[in-house]
């Protein structure tokens, strides 16, 4: 069974973003080992500066870095990243197993984005879409593509 760890930057604050992670997180169980992975959102003032927003990044970088499971296919999720129909992700998990990647961790940043340390990690960029979304409702969506990703490969009815 393959393992995928989501990465992410912040916590799910408001129930309702807790609760419809909890449903793809237990809709997700006949099909991978998923953890979900919450990493401390670095502190910053009001109006950062460039200078201050890159040391976020970085901050936050290096605790995601040290979280990545080893030998880990890795997925950051990134505006510049190409992106994928749920056909095209599901053919990627399917991918990395065969590969011989056991397990497969997305990474979602914080506000201000990933750090450069984290991008050039991945072994994928991808970008959900070229609008911009919630960090919250990110890992929803990605948990829910995942969880179509595998409906997919095991040719459930999920994905019509």
């Amino acid at each position: 069974m393959q393992a995928v760890t989501i990465l992410c930057v912040g916590k799910l604050k408001e129930a309702y973003w807790r609760d419809a992670a909890a449903e793809y997180q237990k809709r997700l169980g006949p099909f991978c080992k998923l953890s979900v992975v919450e990493i401390e959102e670095e502190r910053s003032p009001q109006n950062p500066s460039l200078a201050q927003t890159d040391a976020v990044m970085e901050a936050e970088g290096r605790r995601i870095l040290s979280k990545i499971p080893e030998g880990s296919f890795v997925v950051a999720m990134c505006i510049e990243g190409g992106q994928k129909t749920s056909q095209g992700l599901a053919q990627l998990l399917e991918d990395a197993a065969l590969k011989g990647k056991s397990a497969v961790t997305f990474v979602i940043g914080g506000s201000f984005g990933l750090s450069p340390a984290v991008k050039a990690r991945a072994d994928q960029k991808l970008s959900m879409s070229g609008m911009t979304f919630p960090h919250q409702l990110a890992r929803v969506m990605l948990l829910e593509q995942v969880y179509r990703g595998y409906q997919i490969l095991n040719g459930g009815k999920y994905h019509k």
